[in-house]
């Protein structure tokens, strides 16, 4: 008995020092937590073959060995799987904005509103507006300012003339004549190149942002650092002042807004294919993920400021000075926030004869307060009621 625990001794040693540069190995390549199940197997592997060392299976039945095996394998890979599939699933809804709490002329809308009624009225053959899920809430108070009561639904299926399908979206139906003007970011190149009489006028203005987990020690990062990190030369935080801890930097689809401005930033700096569990289809769901994706505090992602700020709320991310400058409106104002851009109204040879006076009414000073009362920065300067 005293050489079988001896023998036992050995392989604990032996097989726990390579188990454990196996484990390590395994956190490093694996993509996510991969490396757990590996670390669950080792340690059933190094369970099983003492049990049978020690001849503890002559003691028992050959049931019972039995139950053991499954105990000592299927539970723990059992719960890995189930662990995994939950991480998996949580979808991006979970952080995705009610759009309806802005829908134009709904009781009780979270809209800016004006003291007065707008100088332009509409009441026929309205405008077909349609653009990114940031900038609802800008067009929708705008549609409520302008166009007669009825029922908006922002829905892309229904018939409203007030719609929302997402920037890529909203650019598609833009290219095929379906809609007279959208509200999103500046066009990617592709997009651009869709859009054949293209016309963009620059309606307000709002910061880029990057956000990590509030209880990520990084409040600051230089340009060149993002761009180190999104083209995969960066990949430990502790590369940038922050813990000995793998970067997760998620990013969204090709063509929605927040991967066009991830793609200015880069200013041509070839971005990294990310793993396919960090790209997110929503910009909600970039921010559930950072705030608690897989119990980790080393993600990074990117959005607009007032969505990640006003639309998303509760959730623990932090946003990061770019360059040492805060996201701050007053940064945003003065150009000094280095990530500040326009975002715009474009048509694309629209018939509509109330386009163009509509435009004219949004850089209006009626039309700016409301870009300013939502939470964005106008472009022209507003004359705000004093509170």
């Amino acid at each position: 008995m005293g050489k079988r625990k001896v023998a036992a001794w050995i392989f604990t040693v032996v097989f726990g020092l390579v188990g454990w540069f196996v484990y390590g190995l395994a956190r490093i390549l694996s993509s996510g937590n991969e490396y757990m199940y590996i670390g669950f197997m080792c340690i059933a592997i190094g369970l099983m073959v003492n049990y049978f060392i020690l001849d503890i299976h002559k003691r028992i039945t050959k049931k019972w060995t039995w139950i053991l095996v499954v105990v000592v394998f299927l539970v723990p890979s059992a719960l890995y799987g189930s662990y995994d599939w939950y991480i998996r699933s949580i979808e991006i809804a979970n952080a995705e904005v009610d759009l309806s709490n802005y829908q134009p002329h709904k009781e009780g809308s979270d809209l800016a509103r004006l003291e007065e009624p707008a100088d332009l009225q509409l009441e026929e053959n309205l405008p077909e507006l349609d653009g990114a899920t940031a900038l609802y809430p800008v067009y929708a108070a705008f549609a409520e300012a302008v166009y007669p009561e009825g029922t908006y639904v922002h829905d892309d299926r229904s018939e409203s003339p007030v719609i929302v399908s997402k920037t890529n979206g909203a650019y598609q139906r833009l290219s095929r004549f379906q809609t007279d003007i959208i509200f999103t970011a500046g066009p990617s190149e592709e997009q651009q190149q869709a859009l054949k009489q293209m016309e963009k006028t620059a309606i307000g203005k709002e910061a880029f942002v990057f956000f990590v987990h509030k209880d990520n020690p990084v409040d600051s990062l230089t340009l060149n650092e993002l761009r180190g990190i999104y083209s995969g030369d960066i990949t430990n935080w502790e590369q940038v002042g922050g813990r000995d801890q793998k970067i997760i930097a998620f990013q969204r689809p090709e063509g929605s807004g927040s991967q066009t401005g991830l793609e200015n930033m880069m200013k041509g700096t070839p971005i990294m294919d990310p793993p396919k569990d960090q790209r997110v289809d929503g910009m909600g769901g970039v921010i559930e993920k950072a705030s608690d994706y897989r119990n980790h505090r080393n993600s990074i992602g990117f959005s607009y400021r007032f969505f990640a700020t006003k639309m998303v709320e509760g959730h623990n991310i932090k946003l990061l000075n770019v360059n040492g400058i805060v996201p701050s409106v007053h940064h945003i104002k003065s150009g000094d926030y280095p990530l500040t851009g326009n975002f715009y109204a474009i048509t694309n040879g629209t018939k509509n004869p109330h386009v163009e006076p509509f435009i004219e009414w949004i850089l209006s000073s009626q039309g700016q307060r409301l870009i300013e009362e939502t939470g964005y920065i106008p472009v022209k300067e507003t004359h705000l009621p004093a509170e």
